[in-house]
C-alpha cells in the first residue's frame, strides 16, 4: 500500500508562507493533481512529500511509515522534474538505469526494467543514443522511463510536460495517463496547465497562496467551485462572475432591472443576503443566447465575437462586467447586435461577495426536490 498522507504541513521561507497548513490524503494507486498558479505553493508541497525539502510542522506518511524526516533514498519514491535532470554525458541506457545501479540490482535485472520502461515510452531504439542528440520530448520520456524503471510505489511529477510545445504536450499527456493507468503507483503531479488537470487527473487539488482551496474530482471541480478564485482559475474562458442583489427574502435576484428567479434549495441560503450583493458564477456554455425577447432573459449587446470553429465566443457587457457566452457555431451574431441572454437557475453558483466563497445550497431542499 502506498497511501501518502499529510498532516498540517507549514513551509515558510523567511516570512514567505510557502505551504500553509496543509493536509492531504492521495490513496493507493490514485493520481492526483496538485493545480495552481506559479508561486501557489504546489512544488515546495510535493518536494516536501519527496524529501527534497523539509516541511517546518506537520507529518507525511507513505503507506504506514512517518517519512516527514527521511532522506529521499528512504521514501520508496521516483520523480520527474520539470527541466527533466537527465545526465548528458551518459548514453539513454544508462540514465534510465542510474536509479537501479544505485539501489544495486543485478545486471540482469536492470537490463530487464530499462528495456521495459523503454519499450513503455517508445525509446527502445534510442537506447545508444547522448541527449544531446535527442528533442526535447525524447529527453522527457527518458526522465519519464527513468523514473518508472525502479518501480516505486509513489511517482511524483513536477511540471514534466510545460518544456514541450503545445502539439507534443497533447500527444504526451495522453501517452502518459495511459501509461500510468498500467503501473499500479501512486501518483501525485503538479501542473499549472487546468487542462492537464482536468484530462489526466483522479482528484485535482486547486491551491494558492500556499493553501488547498479545493480537492475533488475534476468535474466537481469545475462545475461546482467551493470559492470565486477556483471558478475563476479554472475553465477556458474562465467562469463568469456578475454582481446580483438578492430581493424577495432569497427568492429572486437581481441584474441591474432584470429579476431572476432563485432555485428552492437555494432560497433558504440566500434568505439572510436579503436586500446585499451576491456574486452569481456561470460558465460561457451554460448560458443560453436568443435572437428574440424573452421574459426570463436578459437583454443584451454583443461586444465581441470570436469564431472558434465548434463555436462562437461572445463578450458582452453586463454592467460594469464583461461576460463570455459560448453560442453554436451557425448562432448568427454580430458586435452591436442585441440578444437576450438566459440563466439556467441551476447552473448558477452563488458566492458570497465579500469572502468569494460558495454559498450552500438547502440540503433539505434539494432532498425534497430528489424525492419529489
Amino acid at each position: 500500500m502506498a497511501r501518502i498522507v499529510v498532516e498540517n504541513a507549514v513551509k515558510r521561507f523567511g516570512d514567505f508562507m510557502a505551504v500553509n497548513d496543509v493536509s492531504l490524503t492521495v490513496d493507493d494507486q490514485e493520481f492526483v493533481v496538485l493545480l495552481g498558479p506559479s508561486g501557489c505553493g504546489k512544488t515546495t508541497l510535493l518536494r516536501a512529500i519527496a524529501g527534497l525539502g523539509i516541511v517546518d510542522s506537520g507529518r507525511i506518511l507513505i503507506g504506514s511509515r512517518d517519512v516527514t524526516y527521511l532522506p529521499p533514498r528512504d521514501r520508496a519514491i521516483s520523480m520527474v522534474f520539470q527541466s527533466y535532470a537527465i545526465f548528458p554525458h551518459m548514453k539513454v541506457f544508462d540514465n534510465i538505469a542510474f536509479g537501479l545501479k544505485m539501489q544495486k540490482a543485478p545486471k540482469s535485472l536492470i537490463k530487464e526494467r530499462v528495456q521495459r520502461a523503454a519499450e513503455l515510452l517508445h525509446i527502445e531504439n534510442l537506447l545508444e543514443r547522448y541527449p544531446g542528440q535527442m528533442s526535447g520530448g525524447q529527453r522527457q520520456r527518458v526522465a519519464v522511463a527513468r523514473a518508472i524503471a525502479v518501480e516505486a510505489q509513489v511517482l511524483l511529477m513536477d511540471e514534466p510536460l510545460s518544456n514541450l510545445d503545445a502539439l507534443l504536450r497533447l500527444e504526451m499527456r495522453a501517452e502518459l495517463k495511459s501509461l500510468l493507468a498500467t503501473l499500479n503507483a501512486t501518483t501525485i503531479y503538479v501542473t499549472h496547465d487546468q487542462i492537464e488537470a482536468m484530462s489526466m487527473g483522479d482528484r485535482i487539488a486547486v491551491m494558492n497562496s500556499g493553501r488547498i482551496l479545493q480537492y475533488d474530482h475534476p468535474t466537481r471541480v469545475y462545475d461546482q467551485p467551493l470559492e470565486q478564485f477556483v471558478g475563476g482559475f479554472i475553465g477556458n474562458p474562465p467562469m463568469n462572475f456578475l454582481q446580483a442583489r438578492v430581493v424577495e427574502n432569497g427568492a429572486a435576484a437581481q441584474i441591474g432591472d432584470f429579476r431572476l428567479s432563485v432555485p428552492p434549495e437555494m432560497v433558504v441560503p440566500l434568505r439572510s443576503y436579503d436586500g446585499a450583493e451576491v456574486l452569481l458564477g456561470i460558465r460561457a456554455e451554460n448560458m443560453e443566447a436568443l435572437s428574440q425577447p424573452a421574459s426570463d432573459a436578459l437583454q443584451v449587446s454583443v461586444k465581441v465575437v470570436e469564431p472558434l470553429g465548434s463555436q462562437n465566443l461572445l463578450t458582452i457587457p453586463v454592467g460594469t462586467e464583461l461576460i463570455k457566452v459560448a453560442t453554436h457555431p451557425d448562432f448568427e451574431s454580430a458586435p452591436g447586435q442585441d440578444l437576450w441572454i438566459r440563466f439556467p437557475a441551476r447552473k448558477i453558483r452563488w458566492m458570497d461577495r465579500k469572502t468569494g466563497r460558495a454559498i450552500s445550497p438547502s440540503v433539505e431542499a434539494m432532498q425534497a426536490a430528489l424525492a419529489s
